[in-house]
């Protein structure tokens, strides 16, 4: 019953329990068949533990008999068990971890995706095509429904770890290598994701918004970021502030390099912030996007978020810091 009672709550965007995928299908059974084998297992030895103490006589045995038992023991739960529990996961397992691999495809290439982690947020990556420029977003991963996609994943800094419950997963993120790894949702939703290797003080606050579309929603989702800009009218002072304190770690498509001010010796890359007004959260999850959310996080972001890489903005006036983010907000394809 209290296992019962805990498995009840294990729903929602993050759960394993409620697959969305053919991989998190596949390991879902996986899943449920290591937890069977080993409550069976559990069972039998505690009922024989069990039988030991209930017996009344014990009978009569030569040291040879006994020695005789001891070995058939031995040879049947030390090493026959295991064997057969081993090699009967991996057989069950094995396709589990076969339809994760980047393997050539009947109908052509799958849709490919780079994901590179940062302490404390995710930069996602679009390649174009001959003559068209990536498209780059971060904290939101955007994908189509109903085939496969191909996750080319590294890191920038420390080891952090890509995963998507409801979809399957996970895979290390290694600094300095990358690797692949093939998701598919069954059909358009929203999912979390979160970092699943303990990455540093800020590694709970690490969370992905997971976007399915269909196919048609997902490539006008591109079409629109992959438009030149329209130049804005207005904003004038916001943007000057924007390339005075802002532009040297933050990427705007279409900002003027006129604008940017980057007097600093840093190797900060702060996330692009391009289509910022049109992302769900801010801080990787820490703050809802909603009027003035922008303004309070840059204001208070390292009370939100400790020991993110942004420094402080003590010297900035409030209202700086508040035309900056009403500017940033209006920043949508």
């Amino acid at each position: 019953m209290p296992l019962c009672g805990l498995l009840a709550g294990c729903a929602g965007e993050m759960s394993i329990l409620d697959h969305s995928g053919p991989a998190a299908r596949a390991q879902f059974w996986v899943w449920w068949a290591m937890l069977i084998v080993t409550v069976v297992v559990s069972l039998s030895v505690y009922a024989l533990w069990l039988y030991t103490f209930r017996r009344r006589e014990q009978p009569q045995r030569t040291p040879r008999e006994e020695r005789h038992i001891m070995l058939r023991w031995v040879l049947g739960g030390g090493i026959a068990l295991p064997v057969v529990s081993i090699v009967a996961l991996l057989v069950f397992a094995a396709p589990t971890g076969r339809s994760m691999l980047p393997l050539p495809l009947p109908e052509g290439e799958a849709e490919r995706i780079e994901v590179i982690g940062h302490q404390w947020w995710w930069e996602i990556r679009y390649p174009g095509e001959e003559g068209e420029r990536d498209v780059v977003t971060a904290n939101r991963l955007v994908m189509p429904a109903g085939e496969p996609v191909d996750f080319r994943i590294t890191s920038e800094d420390v080891i952090h770890a890509f995963w998507i419950p409801r979809l399957g997963g996970k895979r290390d993120m290694i600094p300095g290598r990358h690797s692949t790894i093939r998701l598919e949702a069954d059909v358009p939703g929203v999912f979390g994701a979160q970092c699943a290797e303990y990455c540093g003080a800020q590694h709970t606050h690490m969370l992905l918004h997971v976007e399915v579309l269909e196919r048609d929603a997902y490539d006008a989702w591109l079409a629109e970021r992959r438009s030149p800009p329209v130049p804005q009218e207005g904003f004038d002072q916001a943007r000057e502030a924007f390339g005075e304190h802002c532009a040297a770690c933050h990427t705007v498509a279409g900002f003027p390099d006129e604008l940017v001010v980057d007097d600093l010796e840093h190797d900060i890359r702060g996330p692009d912030l391009s289509d910022i007004g049109s992302r769900p959260t801010l801080g990787a999850g820490v703050l809802p996007m909603e009027e003035g959310a922008i303004a309070y996080w840059l204001q208070h972001h390292q009370t939100l978020k400790p020991g993110n890489r942004m420094p402080p903005h003590h010297h900035i006036d409030t209202e700086t810091l508040q035309d900056i983010g009403a500017w940033l907000e209006t920043l949508e394809p």
